[in-house]
């Protein structure tokens, strides 16, 4: 009977053929003072350099080789799914995650957590990168206050049924501190190493963090309405159909008691289109939930195969 693994440790990669060779060495390294069983999941999110190849010559690891570039939420989410430890850890592929990090983390979470977060506070970034990224986290705080300092470093340590019956997608990994929380899971964060880009080109552009925010958005209604998207819409659209019903009242009176004319004003056309407006929400509301009583799981990636070595 094949023993329980303690650690599964998830790299998602794209196009980081420079760095993924030294930074399995430094896991490796890492993972083998800890003396407990492990495995190194690599989620190659269909790299178009020859970062496959050079994964497939390292050992031990486990590949999971995407048929797509589906991004980096997406390929966490499929190394998640492939691990099978007790605690996951996740990092960055380009080598700016320092893996010695690693066992401070572990010992934050023997303190009674389920999820350690890694802040970069002294970050190896450009200005650009490092300027976008506090405005994000301006509006993260205001929409998702998730406590922590830096939702945007990868280096964390969960347990595992942190991530049972979640799915990952868009830019959400950015999003993980938050949901954890709002699912009830204890968590802290602790500052981590972080060192400048060695090889390779950043992933990060500007319709990266455009999708974030909208992301943000996402996961703030999310939160708010999951499973009752009728209490939204049903409750907008209530509130305007009785608006524009009282002043249809209104009007009404207004004319047959005091000789108010209506042939020129634009009222009455303004409380059709209300009243119209507001069915349209309520009905959306109730379609929505619909949905959400009926829907079911979808993969936003495709696996071409998995490798291990």
């Amino acid at each position: 009977m094949q023993s329980k693994i303690k650690y599964s440790v998830v790299v998602p990669v794209y196009n980081e053929e420079g760095n993924v060779a030294k930074l399995h060495a430094e896991i490796v390294a890492e993972m083998n003072k800890l003396k407990s069983s492990y495995e190194i999941i690599f989620v190659n999110d269909a790299s178009i350099d020859g970062t496959l190849e050079v994964l497939k010559r390292l050992s031990p690891i486990t590949v999971v080789d995407l048929r797509k570039n589906s991004g980096q939420s997406s390929a966490m989410d499929a190394g998640i799914k492939q691990a099978s430890g007790e605690i996951l850890i996740t990092m960055d592929g380009d080598g700016q995650n320092d893996p010695s990090d690693i066992s401070k983390l572990l010992e934050k979470m023997n303190q009674g957590f389920d999820v350690v977060c890694g802040w970069r506070k002294n970050r190896q970034d450009s200005f650009e990168k490092r300027f976008v990224s506090r405005g994000a986290n301006f509006f993260r705080k205001f929409l998702v206050d998730d406590g922590v300092h830096d939702a945007g470093c990868s280096l964390r340590v969960y347990k595992k049924e942190c991530f049972f019956d979640l799915d990952l997608y868009g830019e959400m990994h950015r999003m993980i501190p938050a949901l954890m929380r709002w699912r009830g899971f204890k968590i802290t964060e602790l500052m981590v190493n972080h060192r400048p880009r060695k090889s390779g080109l950043t992933k990060y552009n500007w319709s990266r963090t455009f999708k974030g925010f909208t992301d943000m958005l996402g996961i703030w209604f999310w939160r708010k309405y999951e499973t009752r998207p009728l209490h939204l819409f049903g409750s907008l659209g209530v509130v305007m159909m009785t608006v524009s019903l009282v002043g249809v009242l209104v009007l009404a009176v207004a004319r047959l008691f005091f000789g108010y004319l209506l042939s020129n004003k634009i009222w009455p056309m303004v409380f059709l289109v209300g009243f119209l407006f507001g069915f349209q929400v309520l009905s959306t509301g109730i379609l929505a939930d619909l949905v959400i009583k009926n829907r079911e799981k979808k993969s936003y990636y495709n696996v071409r195969q998995v490798i291990n070595r």
